[in-house]
């Protein structure tokens, strides 16, 4: 989008806006009716609730299954728990097979079957066969809606064929040839079909780069495949090589940008779906139960404090120094985690590399810790040497130095294999990892530096 059509977008929504907080509706409703559906779902995520409700009772119903297709998961799901069987039928029919089955998914089972026997048969299985594949998958994405060609065929057939169709999927770049029983050979670009003279026959034109997904491979690696190759469409197949359907480019999009929002928002342990201006209840349920974790973990990391007591009253120094060492092996950490949780979406982390990965991590851990554990302990038997601090300087910098080597060490090490142990426990690393990482860096932080006072000092 151009800087022009997006301060164009801009002003559109600040006209609605005000004509809605202007009580007027009519000319609220011809502006809404000048929008393009992406441009109403943006105004509608960018509204509160009610202003939600009421533009969207002046959406043109015929207009309303378009609109649903951009909306986001949350803020679609509040509108179609609205909506009666017989409304969400007509507005289903009206979809891509892919755009379809995001929609009746989001039902619970009763309105789905109820969704599903209004449709014309045709429709009903399509979208029937498209649910038979789990959502985050090759199969989840994909449309049904895909031209086939037979090889022994010319140009001309398949051009008067193309003719009698009347019009083409959305992103068709290419057809996909297949024989008699639907298994793919290969694919044709439309730019071969057009400039090639009409007696050619397809079987010389067929490429054979056309990059078939198997319909169980994840979504995440069917975004890296399309990005690797940069594929505008790709054939989905089975096990057995049949042509199942294909994959757009836009729903690609869709899956790199919930992967941004999802890495994004696990950060802070929100739902890639967190709607924006949700209700205040649900927005407060969903983050009090990781506040009331991250309530646990910190009392676990008082209470190792807690033992060490009668230390921290000796030196109380320490108190000073307390926050330090598990901050630096936190943040050392999440450097780590990062990386590692990055590479392992990208696939670039493999059985053969995780070894060199560990020892290059290993060896930053060390190099920095000792560089910093000089700078800090450095920094504090000046410090004690300027205060005339009574207990022995040299014991004290050791203190802290040491505790904040063990601790950087500590953090990467954790950092780096966490990931993939929660990626086994079937547990998401991106939502998961930063609040054991940070226990575990609280905890040996605190025990470090407190038990190299105690044996220092009580």
């Amino acid at each position: 989008m151009t800087d022009n059509q997006t301060n164009q977008s801009k002003e559109q929504l600040l006209q609605l806006n005000k004509a809605l907080e202007g009580g007027q509706l009519i000319t609220f409703e011809n502006l809404l009716s000048e929008l393009f559906a992406p441009d109403i779902a943006l105004f509608l995520e960018s509204s509160p609730p009610k202003v939600r409700k009421t533009a969207w009772e002046l959406i043109d119903i015929d207009h309303q299954g378009e609109v649903l297709q951009y909306l986001s998961d949350e803020v679609r799901q509040d509108f179609i728990d609205k909506m009666q069987p017989q409304e969400l039928a007509d507005v289903v029919s009206e979809m891509d097979t892919d755009d379809a089955v995001d929609i009746i998914e989001d039902l619970s089972e009763k309105l789905s079957s109820q969704v599903l026997r209004r449709l014309d048969e045709q429709n009903r299985s399509q979208i029937e066969q498209a649910l038979s594949y789990p959502e985050d998958t090759a199969g989840g994405l994909m449309n049904i809606d895909t031209i086939m060609i037979r090889p022994r065929v010319s140009v001309e057939v398949v051009l008067r064929y193309l003719r009698i169709r009347g019009s083409l999927p959305d992103n068709t770049d290419q057809l996909y040839v297949v024989d008699s029983n639907d298994h793919l050979i290969g694919s044709v670009p439309i730019s071969s079909i057009l400039t090639h003279p009409p007696e050619t026959p397809i079987l010389d034109l067929v490429v054979d780069n056309h990059f078939p997904i198997l319909a169980d491979t994840d979504d995440a690696e069917v975004a890296q495949l399309f990005q690797r190759h940069d594929l505008v469409t790709a054939p989905v197949v089975d096990s057995n090589n049949k042509l199942l359907g294909r994959i757009t480019i836009d729903d690609v999009v869709d899956v790199i940008v919930e992967e941004a929002d999802h890495s994004l928002l696990s950060m802070a342990r929100l739902d890639e779906y967190e709607d924006t201006f949700g209700s205040i209840s649900k927005t407060a349920k969903r983050r009090a139960i990781w506040l009331g974790i991250n309530l646990i973990t910190v009392i676990l990391a008082a209470l190792v404090i807690g033992l060490f007591e009668s230390t921290i009253a000796k030196v109380t120094l320490l108190a000073v120094l307390l926050p330090i060492v598990p901050s630096m092996g936190g943040i050392a950490g999440t450097q780590t985690l990062t990386l590692v949780i990055r590479g392992m979406s990208l696939g670039h982390i493999s059985e053969g590399n995780r070894a060199y990965l560990m020892k290059k991590e290993l060896a930053v851990s060390i190099i920095n810790g000792i560089l910093w554990a000089f700078v800090i302990a450095s920094l504090v038997y000046f410090f004690a040497l300027y205060k005339a601090v009574e207990f022995n300087h040299l014991h004290l910098a050791i203190t802290i130095g040491g505790a904040m080597l063990f601790n950087l060490v500590t953090g990467v090490l954790v950092g780096a294999t966490l990931p993939m142990i929660l990626k086994k426990m079937n547990i998401d690393p991106a939502i998961a990892g930063g609040v054991v990482l940070t226990t575990v860096t609280d905890v040996a932080g605190f025990f470090a530096l407190l038990g190299l006072a105690t044996f220092f000092f009580a």
